[in-house]
């Protein structure tokens, strides 16, 4: 199994910066596309995109964060981060990672989840 742990969330002012953090462990042979999702508050289940990295750096970001989020990795560490910055009213929710992993050579490409950690942004 493949566990998943965000942390550096919490209660900022607008245009204020934070960093979150992604921790990856368990059985993991590799990891390919690490992401990371939002899910603002009255939108129900749906999550939206914010961010991935794929296993050589290469990123892509939704309009709505380009030039004010960066996601990066560290694979020695199975970490995935995202600086945070000028953030938004609209940029408060609940922020999820989540990465595609193998647990050996042959087995198959898993997605897994993190539970989530709280950014609220007070304007």
């Amino acid at each position: 199994q493949v566990q998943l742990v965000e942390s550096g969330g919490g209660l900022v002012q607008a245009g204020g910066s934070l960093r979150l953090s992604c921790a990856v462990s368990g059985s993991i042979f590799s990891i390919g596309i690490m992401r990371w999702y939002r899910q603002a508050p009255g939108t129900g289940t749906q999550r939206e995109l914010v961010a991935w990295i794929s296993s050589s750096g290469n990123t892509v970001y939704v309009d709505s964060v380009k030039g004010r989020f960066a996601i990066s990795r560290d694979n020695a560490k199975n970490m995935v981060y995202l600086q945070m910055n000028s953030l938004k009213s609209e940029d408060t929710a609940i922020y999820y990672c989540a990465v595609d992993s193998k647990s050996s050579r042959v087995a198959s490409l898993r997605e897994y989840w993190g539970q989530g950690t709280q950014v609220t942004v007070s304007s």
